[in-house]
């Protein structure tokens, strides 16, 4: 009996310090782009997240959409080299992908790059909306 109890101690113990190890190393950013109201919320170690309307793709990197609208890219991997994290990214229809990358420009600015692929595409007013190549993202709070 006191074994089992002092198994479960040690146990208890280990998750609680591993848990507290993957607060102080979340590496997830929000980030928001006033004059196409598109937000960009994503995890650089690549941990996932759960997609709001989008729970039957499971946990993902992150996700880029518009603040109105459920229609998102979904981030599916990132892959980090030196200051700049690339993105693979597909639409959740899954008919469209690309390359992309980000890094941070400065302490609260992110700049987003398409690279290969596809060209984003998200729904204003009825219609495509075409994003440019390139956006500048500024960090939001983390909602909690």
């Amino acid at each position: 009996m006191r074994k089992t109890a002092v198994l479960l101690l040690i146990l208890l113990s280990a998750l609680t310090s591993s848990a507290q190890d993957k607060k102080d190393s979340d590496n997830s950013i929000e980030l928001y782009n006033r004059e196409y109201d598109i937000i960009l919320k994503c995890n650089l170690d690549g941990d996932g997240m759960i997609v709001p309307g989008h729970d039957l793709y499971g946990p993902l990197p992150g996700y880029l959409g518009k603040t109105k609208h459920n229609f998102y890219w979904l981030i599916l991997s990132v892959e980090k080299e030196g200051d700049i994290n690339y993105l693979q990214m597909v639409n959740d229809y899954g008919s469209e992908d690309l390359t992309a990358t980000i890094y941070q420009a400065s302490d609260s600015t992110f700049l987003f790059t398409q690279r290969k692929g596809s060209t984003i595409k998200l729904p204003e007013q009825r219609k495509w909306q075409k994003l440019p190549k390139s956006l500048l993202f500024k960090k939001r709070n983390k909602s909690k």
